[in-house]
């Protein structure tokens, strides 16, 4: 009786150990998740830190072109506005700012002493800078969504995954396929 009953223990305490090994090993996936997406969080605020100096920069030189630089200053709001974890939004409202930002990038083509002015070179320098930041977080951002995702989904973590309610992550996606293809922008 006794050699049984031990094994029956030995067994549920082997069953508790695998489940708070998943269950600790899937908390770990979800929050390096979230250390990436504040990491995009961090970039994208610096992004908009940036972008009101390159308004004010290109103001004075195409006070004329006012839609555009409204433009740019909406779409940054807006991206601002979203924030927390909605990932598609947030993935929609940066699209929307990266086309804004183009639009401003191509009016220096329209005014020369813009392009040879130091301070938008500078700007126009760090916000590439940054751009380039920003793309590293998101694709850090995936690597750990789909890293969380799959273990999330294998068996039997699917199991302990559903019985927690550990939610899948959305990956943060470019919707319009132009916007895939590396801006130009010439001097």
């Amino acid at each position: 009786m006794w050699p049984v009953l031990w094994i029956v223990l030995g067994i549920i305490v082997l069953l508790a150990v695998v489940v708070i090994a998943i269950y600790n090993s899937l908390v770990q996936k979800r929050i390096r998740c979230r250390e990436a997406w504040s990491q995009i969080d961090v970039q994208l605020k610096r992004r908009y830190d940036l972008i009101p100096n390159l308004v004010e920069t290109v103001k004075g030189y195409a006070a004329h072109e006012r839609e555009t630089l409204e433009r740019v200053i909406q779409a940054r709001n807006a991206a601002i506005a979203v924030g927390g974890d909605d990932v598609k939004g947030q993935a929609q409202a940066e699209n929307f700012l990266t086309g804004a930002l183009r639009q401003i990038f191509a009016l220096s083509e329209s005014y020369p002493d813009l392009k040879a002015n130091q301070n938008f070179m500078q700007l126009q320098e760090e916000l590439t800078s940054t751009e380039n930041r920003i793309a590293f977080a998101r694709q850090h951002y995936n690597d750990t969504a789909a890293i969380y995702n799959t273990a999330r989904e294998k068996f039997p973590n699917n199991v302990i995954a559903g019985t927690f309610q550990f939610q899948a992550r959305d990956y943060f996606e470019l919707e319009d396929p132009a916007e895939r293809e590396t801006p130009q922008v010439k001097f």
